[in-house]
């Protein structure tokens, strides 16, 4: 349902500066960027655990859901001072750096807000780190367009890593695919974990051709919905638990209750206009970081399948 009127956001209402809190960012809902930073500044507590030493990469949309936007790795200058940030040296390439935003902070969040960042894109690794992720990532991305074909995919998925006995988290991505997600203890290479999530997915593709693929080329998976283990590779992101998307009706990635996880679910119906309400229940993700595992088992319990 359409806004009648955007809400008037004071400037002193956030701990950064928020140019033009008034700018409509959806407007045909009417939620405006002052909107988009009360969010995060509500929803940072369950956003924080996500973010917190982990390095960003940018999606600005200075004009909204409707105008053009474009992606930036580098730490842009209109930052707050003192920043934290991440130099990483590129592969392959003798000179060249890029220096990334680590979140962290509620200020980080927001002073991307002013920048026009409506989705938070986080890296598998944390600025400490270096190249040992602390969790794997699956993308399930649904070629029909139907949320209820990701749905299903990830049933599939949960049963597979169950085999493997690995305790798995779910999300929808804030648009049509769901993300899975398994915390880790920190040990493998990022390569290691791509390596392990590739032979994952292959496994579950092979066993089921005619609703799942991993084919790289987009016409050759026809309506199967794509098991994407490429947000595990270093450097990679993912939109991060409680990420708004530029989507209509402005929804964000929602962490869920496997049972919640139906073909019926809309991942819309979590959206700016009733978070609080899905604040006041009890957090399906709570004890995500009390579950990292390690993955040697499952990789030992892979071979012999």
């Amino acid at each position: 349902m359409k806004r009648a009127k955007p809400q008037k956001t004071a400037r002193s209402e956030f701990p950064v500066n928020i140019s033009h809190p008034e700018k409509v960012f959806w407007p045909d809902d009417g939620y405006t960027k002052g909107d988009l930073a009360r969010y995060y500044q509500e929803i940072f507590p369950k956003l924080e655990p996500y973010v917190d030493d982990r390095i960003l990469s940018m999606e600005r949309c200075p004009d909204g859901i409707l105008g053009s936007c474009f992606y930036q790795k580098e730490m842009p200058k209109g930052m707050p001072a003192g920043t934290p940030s991440k130099r990483i040296k590129h592969v392959g390439k003798s000179a060249e750096y890029t220096n990334y935003v680590v979140g962290g902070s509620l200020a980080t969040q927001l002073a991307l807000v002013n920048l026009g960042c409506i989705a938070v894109h986080v890296a598998g690794t944390r600025a400490s780190s270096g190249r040992k992720p602390d969790w794997v990532c699956f993308d399930l991305d649904p070629q029909s367009g139907k949320f209820s074909d990701s749905a299903q995919a990830a049933v599939v998925m949960k049963e597979a890593l169950d085999t493997l006995k690995l305790t798995s988290y779910a999300k929808t991505s804030g648009s049509r695919g769901v993300h899975i997600f398994i915390p880790i203890r920190l040990g493998p290479d990022a390569d290691e974990v791509l390596s392990f999530a590739q032979a994952v997915v292959a496994r579950v593709a092979a066993a089921h051709p005619k609703d799942l693929t991993v084919e790289h080329s987009i016409a050759a998976r026809g309506q199967r919905v794509y098991l994407d283990p490429f947000r595990n590779g270093f450097g990679q992101t993912v939109v991060a638990p409680y990420s708004v998307r530029r989507r209509p009706k402005a929804p964000f990635s929602t962490p869920l209750e496997w049972s919640e996880l139906k073909p019926s679910l809309d991942p819309a119906d979590f959206n700016l206009d009733n978070y609080q309400k899905r604040l006041k229940r009890a957090d399906p993700w709570k004890d995500f970081f009390k579950d990292r595992q390690s993955l040697k088992t499952a990789t030992l319990l892979l071979k012999k399948l």
